[in-house]
């Protein structure tokens, strides 16, 4: 589904079940970004001076299996722990967090309002209108809105986007940070962490800003293609693939338990035969999937080709994987690295980092929001 909420999303009035809940004090403490994925936590802390971002604190924590499916928390205890683990290995004192929400677990609707409405008021008519647009009861949803801008050619009406996300989906996230030791400060949606993300590899492209770029996030059970013009999502879906598909070949072919073929995938050590068993046919299977998004996108917009191709995600640096996709494609295809432009504190291990880079644009977005 399209999305484009700008990135505020339960950050100034949020209504759960008929009732405010401002997540904010007046002075916004600083926070630290927590991806929680399928497969591991991500946690990263930055600071900026002179204009210029520094990496301050990072770590990821694996996931046992199952405690995340397909982005929705089903052990938040085991979420919780690995939040710990991570902070207390990140070395990052701050107490609050931003996390956010998958794409596919937020409803969003443009609605044309009057202009003259109080704030009261128009809280109260997007009470009333959101009965219309939300399949699920008003008093188990986490709604926000924001006005936009005028109605084009008629100035007596405001655009004003509503946003809503069943509250069970924000409390897990808001629990698993408490149990980890953190605060919820924001509780943003992933395509907007991206597409704030999106703003440190935007110079890295050979394209102009009006183009049309396609990230492709590739974790391990889910990939999620964000189309963005002038640097705003225009476009976001998701589908169920991703690295663990490979892992789970790994450990039929070879052998292993779920733990040895993930670290076997990373490090290597595996037989001659896993690149033609095992990791070209899931290149390939890769790849297809990608042209799929992208062709559910063209079948739905005006467009009939992409700009630039970014990968992002895990499995972004398998190796040899961007040149296929662009040879299929036949569009020019980068690896994403958002901290290519920012400075490291020494306490953060460099080569690490480099090698965790385009799986940590969510992160990366998330921890940007102590900037705004």
């Amino acid at each position: 589904m399209p999305l484009r909420i700008p990135p505020e999303l339960w950050t100034g009035r949020q209504r759960q079940g008929g009732h405010t809940v401002g997540l904010f004090t007046p002075k916004k403490p600083a926070l630290i970004g927590v991806d929680i994925s399928s497969t591991a936590v991500k946690l990263l802390q930055l600071s900026q001076a002179g204009g210029r971002y520094r990496v301050e604190h990072y770590a990821v924590e694996p996931l046992p299996p199952n405690a995340v499916v397909e982005k929705n928390i089903v052990e938040v205890e085991a979420v919780g722990d690995a939040i710990r683990r991570a902070l207390a290995r990140s070395g990052s004192k701050l107490k609050h967090a931003a996390a956010a929400v998958a794409g596919s677990a937020v409803i969003t609707r443009v609605i044309p309002m009057a202009s003259e409405l109080s704030d009261d008021d128009l809280e109260g008519q997007i009470q009333v209108e959101a009965n219309q647009y939300i399949p699920y009861p008003i008093d188990e949803v986490s709604l926000d809105f924001e006005v936009i801008g005028p109605v084009r050619d008629n100035p007596d009406m405001n655009n004003v986007l509503l946003a809503a996300s069943r509250t069970e989906n924000v409390d897990m996230r808001v629990a698993a940070l408490d149990l980890g030791g953190l605060a919820a400060g924001v509780i943003d949606v992933e395509a907007f962490a991206m597409e704030n993300a999106f703003a440190m590899v935007a110079d890295q492209l050979n394209v102009g800003r009006d183009a049309l770029v396609a990230v492709v996030d590739i974790g391990a059970t889910m990939t999620t293609l964000s189309v963005l013009r002038n640097q705003r999502t225009i476009y976001s879906r998701e589908q169920v693939f991703g690295g663990k598909q490979l892992t789970d070949e790994i450990m039929r072919r070879f052998g292993l338990s779920y733990e040895e073929a993930g670290r076997a995938k990373r490090k290597g050590g595996l037989p001659e035969s896993y690149e033609t068993e095992a990791l070209e046919p899931f290149k390939e299977s890769l790849i297809q999937q990608i042209s799929r998004l992208l062709q559910f996108f063209f079948a739905g917009s005006e467009y009939s080709k992409v700009d630039q191709v970014v990968l992002a995600g895990g499995c972004a640096s398998i190796e040899g994987l961007g040149p296929m996709l662009e040879e299929q494609l036949g569009v020019p295809c980068v690896v994403a690295n958002p901290l290519a432009r920012m400075s490291l504190s020494p306490r953060v291990q460099a080569q690490a980092l480099a090698q965790d880079a385009p799986a940590l644009m969510i992160a990366v977005g998330l921890a940007l929001r102590s900037f705004d």
